[in-house]
């Protein structure tokens, strides 16, 4: 057992180390391990393996979810957001800093990347923000925040890969993230509330326009939401409406960002090469990866890895809460070091089952590992969230990360709130979906 653990662990930090891509350090390490320890025709079981992960029916939706997030991308929806939210949330303790919570909320379940979130609400907000008065750091951190909720409010790529991986329902994780992606904004909102309330002087003085402004500009403001409420219904709406599966709902998706994208204006030939390549480029990288993980998830269980950790865990006599404590642990530093997809891959196999020994379900699990990776992408160094907010700002890692620490905090409380309260992660699957 040592021998094996030892080998996968050195030959899989060694490669990163040396900057081999994920992917190919993942299956370079699952024939490092087959060869070294059974005797087994690697060729074949690599094609064997290859042929079924990349063909397995749910994966078909990530590359649509992608595609349709390459096209929004390039729209004008994040103007539309602002100035649709902008009249509304001027009302609450913290003004117009809600934008970037609730924007990130509502693009959230359109987009399936946390990435794209942050960047598509973020170009437009905090411009707005900062010729408005508002202080930068705090426009930063509610941005950085809420832009994770791409991951967790769905459709969301991790849950896809991670449906994959572990043999869950991507339409049953799709639901189960809901409840807990709009909790975890609200708890975003308070904190806003909260910081913004005790630190007056962080907002500008309320402009003539916000004072001045009716109802009824109010309510006409919200057609600007059209485009992105249109995009929710065709993807959501006819998922949970039992009209389309998680991959027909992605095309639907897709058929509906290209027509808002022509009705804004923005279908060129130069528009479509940018986003055929940034798809390709993107599910390339993903499926390798996803490729590279299921490879070694079926490695380490044939070498018997996931059962022994299994049991050397439970002689350590950790209770379930401990359990995850320490997986919370283990999750905050690897996010020092790796992304999101990369943490999932290389720890599911091995983690997993000790989850499912202490008594939680692959569901909770899925959305407690989603939380996870949204902590890593706004943890330093190598926090991706962080990079985009740096390319919108020109602020340094350093600023940008300590201004976002109390988001991660609360991330971290709600992990706990999960542990406690189970039920908001099964509540909607159940009633929703039996």
């Amino acid at each position: 057992m040592t021998g094996v653990m030892g080998a996968l662990f050195g030959a899989l930090f060694g490669m990163l180390a040396l900057g081999v891509w994920v992917g190919i350090a993942l299956i370079a390490t699952s024939i490092v391990l087959l060869y070294s320890f059974r005797n087994l025709p690697v060729d074949r079981l690599l094609a064997q393996y290859t042929f079924n992960i990349l063909t397995t029916p749910e994966l078909v939706a990530l590359p649509l979810f992608i595609l349709m997030g390459e096209f929004l991308f390039r729209t004008r929806l994040s103007r539309s957001l602002f100035n649709g939210l902008s009249p509304w949330a001027a009302l609450l303790p913290g003004r117009l800093l809600h934008v970037n919570v609730i924007g990130c909320t509502i693009f959230a379940a359109i987009s399936g990347s946390s990435a794209a979130t942050t960047q598509v609400v973020g170009r437009i907000a905090l411009n707005e923000l900062s010729k408005r008065g508002y202080d930068k750091r705090i426009a930063i951190g509610s941005l950085a925040g809420a832009g994770t909720l791409g991951f967790l409010i769905p459709p969301s790529s991790i849950m896809i890969i991670y449906g994959v991986l572990a043999d869950e329902s991507v339409l049953r994780l799709f639901t189960a993230g809901v409840l807990p992606g709009l909790l975890l904004a609200a708890c975003f909102m308070a904190w806003v509330m909260l910081h913004s309330t005790l630190n007056p002087a962080l907002l500008p003085e309320r402009t003539a326009e916000e004072r001045g402004m009716s109802f009824g500009q109010r309510l006409a403001a919200l057609r600007e939401l059209a485009p992105t409420l249109f995009l929710i219904l065709c993807v959501l709406g006819s998922m949970y409406a039992g009209i389309a599966t998680p991959s027909e709902a992605a095309a639907v998706g897709v058929l509906g960002a290209l027509l808002v994208s022509a009705l804004q204006g923005e279908l060129t030939w130069p528009t479509l090469k940018a986003v055929g390549l940034g798809a390709a480029q993107t599910c390339g990288m993903i499926g390798l990866i996803v490729l590279g993980a299921s490879i070694l998830g079926n490695v380490a269980a044939i070498l018997g890895v996931p059962r022994q950790v299994a049991e050397i865990v439970t002689e350590w006599g950790l209770s379930p809460l401990m359990l995850i404590v320490a997986l919370t642990l283990l999750y905050l530093v690897l996010g020092c070091f790796l992304d999101g997809f990369s943490m999932i891959v290389m720890t599911l196999p091995v983690v997993l089952p000790l989850v499912l020994a202490a008594g939680f379900d692959k569901l909770w699990f899925g959305i407690y590992l989603v939380i996870a990776v949204e902590m890593a992408q706004i943890t330093p160094p190598v926090g991706f969230n962080l990079f985009v907010i740096q390319g919108l700002t020109g602020e340094s890692l350093s600023t940008i990360a300590r201004v976002t620490l109390p988001y991660l905090l609360i991330m971290v409380a709600f992990v706990f709130l999960l542990v406690l309260a189970p039920g908001i992660v099964g509540i909607l699957p159940s009633l929703l979906l039996g």
